[in-house]
């Protein structure tokens, strides 16, 4: 979710619901220990639970990295071996990592040992020619060792050649049954599917087979309000009413406000707003105005506004 889940898409995620943790975009361990961009580490306290994801290969490194981000108050600190683009490759971490169980343990035992925030780990069932009935257990035999009690899995193989990122959450085909048998081997383990789940009938319904916990990312930011407006009451148990779309975009204005007084651009808020109303009437025209609007020098709340209401008109 790398240029997705910002903290203001956090903040917008987190106005819709209360329990659901939010997860950072990856942050690099060399970009704060050696680059010292401790600004990516910026979010609000208005947005927790949320976790700081990082990339990284270098023990050393990252467990300076996860103390950085506990001093910063994150509730957990994740460490991606999932993602298969070509960047995160050149500088070995995400998915490649899947073909280094050792080193990652060695990481995981680092992280856990310099801070005390819990350390998990969100993987791949594989990669390339790997066969995954053989790696994932021993890849999640490996980092529990070290002291790793969560596991995110991504129920597709990556390919490190030949597909492009976005190809890489899509062609590969999905093994939700592999997923649920880890959760056999290692019942003591706090197991987490991701991977293809659009619905919040599908979540409850992983959910229900015995997993701890799902992982929704781009459904979650394509149509947020599908996603999270009932996730407290239908996963959490929380009493309702739900929240809604229009009551979060009111709920935004004055964190606009605040961003732009202090030299943002609307544009950087609005673009994580614009799938609120996603198969809902006045959905195009709300995409539309934010979109054609909010790059625009002094643009404001009154756009956001102004396009609330004609969704509000369209519903009517």
């Amino acid at each position: 979710m790398m240029d997705w889940t910002d903290r203001h898409c956090r903040y917008l995620h987190r106005l819709l619901s209360r329990h659901a943790r939010l997860y950072t975009e990856m942050v690099t361990a060399p970009a704060l220990v050696r680059g010292r961009a401790l600004h990516l580490l910026d979010h609000s306290p208005q947005e927790h639970p949320v976790a700081l994801q990082l990339g990284g290969s270098d023990p050393a490194e990252l467990a300076k990295a996860a103390r950085l981000g506990a001093q910063a108050g994150y509730a957990e600190i994740n460490l991606n071996c999932g993602c298969p683009s070509d960047r995160v490759q050149s500088g070995t971490f995400g998915a490649v990592l899947m073909r280094a169980p050792d080193l990652v343990a060695e990481c995981c035992a680092a992280m856990i040992a310099a801070q005390p925030r819990e350390v998990t780990v969100k993987c791949r069932i594989g990669v390339d020619e790997q066969e995954p009935e053989e790696v994932l257990p021993e890849f999640i035999a490996r980092i529990s060792a070290a002291g790793v009690r969560r596991v995110q899995i991504h129920a597709r193989k990556a390919w490190l050649q030949g597909l492009s990122p976005k190809d890489n959450r899509e062609i590969p085909p999905l093994d939700y049954d592999l997923v649920q048998r880890m959760k056999g081997l290692f019942p003591d383990l706090h197991i987490s599917i991701n991977g293809g789940i659009d619905t919040l009938k599908a979540a409850e319904a992983h959910l229900a087979s015995g997993l701890d916990g799902v992982m929704v990312g781009r459904a979650a930011y394509h149509q947020p309000a599908d996603i999270l407006c009932a996730a407290d009451r239908r996963i959490f148990g929380a009493p309702g009413p739900d929240s809604t779309p229009e009551g979060a975009v009111r709920a935004m204005l004055p964190y606009i406000e605040a961003h732009l007084g202090a030299g943002g651009r609307l544009n950087q808020v609005t673009r994580h707003m614009l799938g609120l109303f996603a198969g809902r009437p006045g959905a195009r025209g709300w995409r539309r105005m934010l979109s054609e609007g909010a790059g625009r020098p002094g643009a404001g709340p009154e756009l956001v506004e102004a396009a609330l209401a004609q969704v509000v008109r369209a519903a009517a």
